[in-house]
């Protein structure tokens, strides 16, 4: 099938991009695939929305919010220790920090809304496909990409219910998959757009949704913190976002730089709950549901080059996430309308399949660019100085952006990648996290449960173990299989089948949330994410 644009990716930027697209010229023929079985679905976030992009790419949204409803009333920092949480008062946070005028929702419901939009415009949507490869021609230029076949059995043949995928050609391609996206992979890799860039960081968000008791919810009301459970070489933090019909969410990340193989993301955001200032909302309160994902947190000096022939990347397959405000949702959506700019340019001016090498300076000089740079430096100080000393070297290279519209400090780098900054195991102690209790604190089969993730069993395994000889040897011999605690779901287990016997690596597929931190924190990159079957995977839907 022949398009004029191919967008993969029904996520933030991928729908401003299709939006735009067809704002400027209706008659372009433009399709999304979404490998979630609905549009949504996939799409995980805090989230705190910064309304500046939707403002320029539908001005007149307040007047039809759809589910962009709770504005933020309360907006408090905090730093926590084991029994204490110490404010920080809003006077000593720079400008940028403030929340006043965002709003709280959920991106699942956001991008449910966009697509309707997109769909009352003419653009074509396909969920439940999955990009499994990308198109070139003769030139290496790419003309697009192939979905996945559908009922493939776990022997890699044919079933009785076998498709073919499809084939999607377009004068230009735009990679929207969000972090880490298999196929945007591919490319950054191919045409070499990572080149002279600082190597891309990431964190792991995970998220919990509850119904709280009335008593206990305050509408409109922010919370972020940092410090405890975390000890001060690792970073991270938390969140809680109180929205309507008395649900509040919950979140942690983990910045994923951290040494110690023994660290587990997903007991660190139970213990998080426990703290005498967080417990006390969750009160007989039920919790809904569940989610995780990764997070790019490069910034400014880790986004590769937009463009190469046939296309661009756009959103979080290019990581445009503002990470001391915790917020990448308008600049995602700013890099789509962006892209749709250029693309509309080029395809008016008769052009196809070329790179539209001018994004790569067009970001930078945009808004997504004035948000980025006065941020740059956050990352790797956190990295450098730890978390007390990151923050508050952090917060004078902010003021000093605000005061005097520069930096002392110039553009710092990041050095190492995440999966390099793992240290053996020897070198640590294994942490003893406490046993859930049910009522709180959860293990991960039922908190996967709520995620309402959902694979055929019939179809070949999605995480691909390039040396399995090469896990064993060192990701669990040196390491001590550290992809049984990084893993938010519990997919991997290390088994001895009788005692004294090798250890084998069991990969539980069907538990994937698609988050990617095995293909990120794997000491030896050995794990590959790819697309599993389309349709498959968690329901975000309302998170």
């Amino acid at each position: 099938m022949e398009f004029d644009v191919v967008i993969v990716g029904a996520g933030p930027s991928g729908l401003a991009s299709a939006i735009r697209l067809k704002q400027i010229d209706p008659d372009l023929a433009i399709v999304v695939v979404e490998k979630a079985a609905e549009v949504g679905a996939h799409s995980l976030s805090g989230a705190v929305i910064d309304p500046a992009a939707l403002d320029r790419l539908l001005p007149g949204w307040r007047s039809d919010p759809g589910p962009v409803t709770t504005p933020v009333t309360q907006d408090r920092f905090s730093f926590l220790t084991r029994r204490s949480a110490i404010p920080l008062p809003g006077r000593v946070m720079p400008k940028l920090m403030s929340n006043h005028g965002n709003f709280i929702v959920s991106l699942g419901k956001v991008c449910k809304w966009l697509a309707a939009k997109a769909e009352a415009m003419g653009v074509e949507i396909y969920p439940g496909f999955a990009a499994s490869e990308v198109l070139f021609n003769d030139d290496g230029a790419v003309i697009g990409i192939v979905t996945g076949d559908m009922g493939i059995g776990k022997n890699g043949e044919p079933g009785p219910a076998y498709e073919r995928g499809m084939a999607l050609l377009g004068r230009y391609t735009l990679f929207a998959e969000g972090v880490r996206g298999s196929l945007s992979k591919q490319v950054i890799a191919r045409f070499g757009l990572a080149e002279g860039v600082e190597p891309q960081k990431y964190g792991i968000g995970l998220k919990e949704l509850w119904e709280v008791s009335p008593a206990n919810h305050k509408l409109g009301l922010v919370r972020h913190s940092f410090g405890w459970p975390l000890d001060n070489s690792t970073g991270g933090g938390g969140f809680l976002y109180h929205m309507d019909d008395n649900q509040v969410v919950v979140g942690f990340v983990v910045h994923l730089n951290y040494r110690n193989p023994y660290l587990s993301p997903f007991e660190e955001f139970q213990r998080f709950k426990s703290h005498p200032a967080i417990r006390g909302t969750f009160k007989d309160a039920t919790r809904i549901a569940y989610g995780s994902r990764a997070i790019s947190e490069g910034g400014y000096q880790s986004v590769p080059r937009l463009a190469f022939p046939g296309g661009l990347l756009v959103g979080d397959s290019a990581g445009f996430v503002n990470v001391p405000r915790i917020k990448g949702i308008h600049n995602a959506m700013a890099s789509g309308m962006l892209a749709a700019e250029h693309v509309a340019m080029a395809i008016a001016a008769g052009r196809r399949n070329d790179a539209i090498t001018q994004m790569n300076g067009a970001w930078r000089e945009s808004a997504i660019g004035r948000d980025l740079m006065p941020v740059r430096n956050i990352k790797p100080l956190w990295s450098r100085f730890g978390t007390l000393g990151g923050i508050v070297l952090g917060g004078f290279d902010m003021w000093c952006h605000q005061l005097f519209g520069r930096s002392l400090l110039g553009t710092l780098g990041h050095g190492k990648s995440d999966h390099e900054a793992l240290e053996p195991a020897a070198r640590h102690a294994p942490i003893d996290y406490p046993k859930p209790d049910g009522t709180l604190t959860f293990d991960r089969l039922s908190s996967v449960f709520l995620s309402g993730t959902n694979h055929k069993d019939d179809q070949p395994v999605h995480l691909k173990v390039a040396d399995p000889e090469l896990q064993k040897a060192s990701e669990f011999g040196v390491y001590a299989g550290p992809c049984v605690r990084y893993c938010p779901a519990g997919v991997y287990e290390w088994v001895q089948p009788h005692p004294g016997g090798e250890p084998a690596l069991v990969i539980n597929a069907q538990n994937c949330v698609h988050c990617k931190t095995c293909d990120i924190k794997d000491p030896n990159q050995n794990i590959i994410w790819v697309p599993p079957e389309g349709g498959g995977g968690p329901n975000y839907s309302n998170m």
